[in-house]
Parts: structure tokens; C-alpha cells; sequence
């Protein structure tokens, strides 16, 4: 087994028996060292909310919280210097999915996906369209927009505009701001990889189950930094974000949304878990169908069944174990059961 994955289970060892068969239930499970939100997901099944309930708080607790300037208001600004949120909520009981995409002006995210489910018969709103959905159903119309956010635009035009994810366009977006326009000659060179930092975790991604075994899932992001206005990544997709299906079990992903989007690797880690196999191994297999295609590939899928047990897996580039790289898989994230600390 590769350094970067070993000391990664050795880590979740330090919160749980990874993958322990006949877990009890509830379970709270998400990515990354959000452990407010994990909190308040948990406090919120104690108080006698439902599982989605549990996904919308804790989720909407790190929008609140702007979960390391990646979920939420004031963060990730594109390369208009706007701040645009992405989330998604589903119920593993009656299948039903409630997204926003490019959502505008409204810091809870997370909030209008579930109005989304309740008051729609759709699935996915985008863009000023689901900010105009989101004012109709009362939540507030607001600057997303923060100092911080500001700063981050300001250091990046003043470094050329580097990074950034244009190709094949004059000026040479390498080397230079736009506005762009398109070669004529299309190159298919892969050319360097993205520069994007191992910090950038770019979702809260949520599995809550039920004593029951009732699963919900949800994520919430505020996309890529930089991104091109009107991106969209595999945060809000059913599927590719999260899925949840209370006969198997729910999956979470965090990481390159671009490509991870093209894999539906939450939608296929629950159908491998359906099929007995272990949920640690379920994220395995999904990670390594990805990087069968796409080597340079950073990311993480999280997995938990209706038994409540649980498991993950890392994707990495390379053996070598940086040490900011190995803070970052101590902190991955946060499970907390009836045994834990929080008691009910």
C-alpha cells in the first residue's frame, strides 16, 4: 500500500473502527475537519430532526462558518471577482434531489436546494433564475462578497491572472489576463497541470443515516477559485457531488469537480456497496477508475452503508508524503456515533 494511503487509515483510526461491521446507528460522517457542522448535523438528530434536516443544518452551519473560504459566502471569487455557491440535497428514502447552481446574492445555499425538493418538481436551479427562486421563498438578497474575497481577485490580477482554466486561446493565458478569444489551430496537449493548492478543498460533503438506516446526503461549495463565470462542477449533480439511497448507503466526493463530474463516483460507490462490497473498498474502486483515466488526478470519496459502517480513500499524485499533505489527511474528517464524545 502507497505511504500517502497508509498513514491515511492509520488517521481514521484515531475516530473509529474504519469499515467496523454492525456500526451503530445514527451516523454523521463528512469531508474534511468541519467538526461544527458534523456538531450540529448530530444535535439536530438528537432534537428529533429527520436525516435531511441533519444534512441541511450541518451543511448550512459551514456555509455560516465559510468552512476554510471553500463553502460558502466570501470565497473563491471567479475571474470576475464574483462569489457564486453551488449545493445539493437528497433523500435516500424517495430519491428526490433538490439542487442551485452559480447561485447569486443568497449565502444558504444549502437551504434553498431543500426548497427546491419541497416546492418544486424539479431538480436543478442555476443562476440568477434560482437567486429570483430563492428571494420568492424568503431568503434574504445579499453581497456574497467580502474583503477577503476582494483581496484574494486583487493578488490575482495582479499575478497575470495565474491560475486560471483557459486553453487553446490568445493571449496565452499562461502568461497573461484576458479577455480571451479562441485559437483557430485547437491543440490537445494536456500542458500543465492546474497549480490549484492541496488547501483548496472546494465542498462539505455529507452523509447522515438514521437509526433507522434512513440516508440523506448533501454538499455545498463555493467552487473553484477563479473559476469562469457560469462553471459548474459536481457539487449540486446528483451522483457525482453525493448520493444517497436508503437500501445501500450514501457517498460523498471532494476534489477536482471538473473531472470528477464525468465519473458519478458517489452514485457508483453506493451501487458497489449495494452489491456487499465493503465501503472503503467502494471508494477505492471509484478513485481508481478515475485515475485509469486521469493519473494527475486529487480527490476523495467518503462511503457509509445502512449498517453504518464506513470508510474512504485518498487519491494522490505522488508517494511522497509532504507534511502539509499529511495535516490535511489528520484533519479529512470528522465521525461522530453514539459512542463519540457528543452524547445524546
Amino acid at each position: 500500500m502507497a505511504p500517502v494511503v497508509r498513514f491515511l487509515l492509520i488517521a481514521l483510526q484515531l475516530v473509529g473502527p474504519c469499515g467496523a461491521a454492525g456500526a451503530a446507528l445514527p451516523l454523521v460522517i463528512n469531508t474534511w475537519a468541519f467538526r461544527k457542522a458534523t456538531e450540529t448535523a448530530w444535535r439536530t438528530l438528537q432534537l428529533g430532526g429527520s436525516e435531511l434536516d441533519a444534512v441541511e443544518k450541518g451543511c448550512g452551519q459551514c456555509e455560516v462558518d465559510q468552512c476554510d473560504g471553500s463553502v460558502g459566502y466570501g470565497g473563491s471569487p471567479d475571474e470576475s471577482g464574483e462569489t457564486t455557491l453551488d449545493a445539493m440535497i437528497m433523500d435516500g428514502n424517495t430519491m428526490e434531489v433538490g439542487a442551485v447552481a452559480d447561485l447569486r446574492h443568497v449565502k444558504n445555499a444549502i437551504g434553498v436546494a431543500r426548497k427546491v425538493i419541497e416546492h418544486t418538481k424539479h431538480t436543478l436551479l442555476v443562476g440568477e433564475s434560482a437567486t429570483l427562486f430563492a428571494v420568492r421563498m424568503g431568503f434574504p438578497y445579499e453581497d456574497l462578497t467580502t474583503q477577503r474575497s476582494l483581496s484574494i481577485y486583487s493578488r490575482w490580477l495582479n499575478q497575470s491572472c495565474q491560475p486560471n482554466y483557459w486553453k487553446n486561446v490568445v493571449p496565452d493565458s499562461s502568461k497573461s489576463c484576458g479577455p480571451y478569444k479562441r485559437l483557430e489551430k485547437v491543440s490537445f496537449d494536456e500542458g500543465t497541470i492546474s497549480q490549484r493548492n492541496i488547501h483548496s478543498h472546494d465542498t462539505i460533503g455529507m452523509v447522515v443515516i438514521g437509526k433507522s438506516g434512513t440516508v440523506a446526503s448533501g454538499t455545498s461549495t463555493n467552487g473553484g477559485v477563479h473559476k469562469i463565470p457560469g462553471r459548474v462542477g459536481d457539487s449540486p449533480i446528483a451522483g457525482a457531488g453525493s448520493y444517497a439511497d436508503s437500501t445501500a448507503g450514501g457517498a460523498a466526493a471532494t476534489g477536482d469537480g471538473d473531472t470528477m463530474m464525468r465519473f458519478l463516483p458517489s452514485y457508483q460507490a453506493v451501487e458497489y456497496m449495494r452489491m456487499g462490497t465493503d465501503p472503503t473498498v467502494a471508494c477505492q474502486k471509484v478513485i481508481s477508475r478515475i485515475q485509469k483515466h486521469v493519473p494527475e488526478f486529487f480527490g476523495a470519496v467518503i462511503c457509509a452503508n445502512t449498517t453504518g459502517s464506513y470508510g474512504m480513500y485518498l487519491a494522490h499524485q505522488t508517494n511522497f508524503v509532504h507534511p502539509d499533505l499529511v495535516t490535511d489527511m489528520q484533519n479529512l474528517w470528522w465521525t461522530l456515533k453514539q459512542q463519540s464524545l457528543i452524547t445524546p
